[in-house]
């Protein structure tokens, strides 16, 4: 049988009282005693002082007029003090005079008892201090936990930063290849996470001797589920032979699967598998290096942005549905031709969606005008002056994750397809 533990009573109170008039502190002093407090004496302000720093007491009760130090001075140096809690300072006065008891307020006093003292008023001006020690108490323990608590927040928050920066190591790592030499073709990426990790995803694998796989993908929401999700779709898509769902199929000895159907096999696979309202957009694209021409679809990624070699600009596609919504849903297939010096960009929709301090949005207007801008630089140069423009464009306003892959039709070929970090 279980036994409950007794609460241990708390300690008495302690008070000191401070009066040059002996006889006056031995009247208090019985009836304090009787109450059950505990009583420290003192016949002068320094004496007191003294005894309150070795004690502590928790009331001190002091006489107004003193030799050499006043009962408000002796107050205003008690207040001074070095104290582990709050110590309740009591007056005694002859004089009810509104200014005295200004001064003594001023002085660092709690209460004032007007000469003479009945044992019953003082005991019940002693109650009332009590009452506020308590509260006082109160506060300093739940302080006290809510510091210890906000400790414990902030190492388990620098062991979450420790742990993202690892995972912003892992996320970058699954772009192993930021660029790449295909004949023609030179395909450059830039993945920017808005904070530590985040749901953007590019990349680009070789299909045959003349064809590449290229994709761009942004997964809803941020943190740690969007980069969960674009860690699962890095493997289906930059993996091994039997990993790569693009890739598997020619590795039976069939032609890769098309732009449509790996999006819709990314639709199913997101409806049955996945049991959250995670989503996400994605263009998946098949270039042929060796004639320029490239099928891709777009399941409601921004629209990729066809620079001519003229310099003239056109938004490619009709939108098509995010992957992972509705069973059925409808992609945009979009076939072209790259020609020698034509480029193509596609980007995540944290471009066009970067906001100024004003709140207007970058929009595919500015988007255009970065690349008329930029269009005499290539490859990385290109998209890290884009990503400096977009930066500039917000002026300290959040960025959300920024992703794209260019794709530019050089005039100098390669017989052999080079690839470089």
């Amino acid at each position: 049988m279980q036994t409950r533990q007794r609460q241990r009573p708390a300690p008495p109170r302690r008070v000191l009282l401070v009066d040059d008039s002996r006889a006056q502190r031995q009247v208090f002093a019985i009836q304090l005693r009787r109450a059950g407090y505990e009583v420290s004496e003192a016949g002068s302000g320094f004496e007191a002082l003294e005894i309150c720093k070795a004690q502590e007491p928790d009331f001190v009760i002091s006489d107004w007029v003193m030799p050499q130090l006043s009962g408000p001075e002796l107050c205003q140096r008690f207040r001074a003090l070095d104290r582990n809690k709050y110590g309740y300072f009591i007056l005694l006065t002859s004089n009810s005079d509104s200014a005295d008891i200004s001064a003594g307020l001023a002085a660092g006093a709690d209460d004032f008892l007007i000469k003479p003292v009945s044992g019953p008023e003082l005991l019940a001006r002693l109650s009332a201090g009590e009452r506020m020690l308590r509260i006082e108490e109160e506060l300093r323990s739940s302080n006290d936990m809510l510091r210890a608590t906000l400790e414990r927040l902030h190492e388990a928050q620098e062991a979450m930063e420790r742990d993202l920066c690892e995972a912003r190591k892992l996320q970058q790592g699954l772009v192993r290849e930021r660029s790449g030499r295909f004949g023609h073709h030179e395909l450059s990426l830039l993945l920017r996470p808005a904070g530590h990790i985040g749901g953007d995803l590019v990349g680009f694998f070789p299909i045959g001797a003349d064809r590449v796989g290229i994709y761009a993908l942004d997964v809803s929401g941020h943190g740690v589920t969007a980069a969960l999700l674009t860690a699962q779709l890095s493997v289906h898509l930059s993996g091994s032979a039997d990993q790569n769902v693009a890739l598997r199929a020619a590795q039976m000895g069939h032609d890769a699967v098309n732009p449509a159907a790996l999006a819709q096999f990314f639709n199913n696979m997101m409806l049955e598998e996945m049991t959250t309202d995670t989503y996400f957009t994605m263009i998946y694209a098949d270039l042929n290096h060796v004639t320029g021409a490239l099928s891709m679809v777009q399941a409601g990624h921004p629209h990729p942005v066809l620079q001519r070699a003229d310099g003239r600009i056109e938004r490619i596609g009709n939108g098509g549905m995010p992957v992972g919504v509705i069973e059925k849903p409808i992609f945009d297939e979009i076939s072209l031709t790259l020609n020698p010096g034509d480029r193509l960009l596609i980007t995540s929709d944290g471009l066009i969606e970067a906001t100024n301090p004003a709140g207007r949005l970058l929009g595919e207007e500015g988007l255009d005008a970065i690349m008329r801008t930029n269009a005499f630089l290539t490859g990385h140069a290109f998209l890290e002056s884009m990503a400096w423009s977009v930066s500039e464009y917000c002026r300290g306003e959040r960025l959300d994750d920024i992703s794209a892959v260019l794709i530019e039709h050089r005039a100098a070929a390669e017989t052999v397809p080079i690839r470089h970090r």
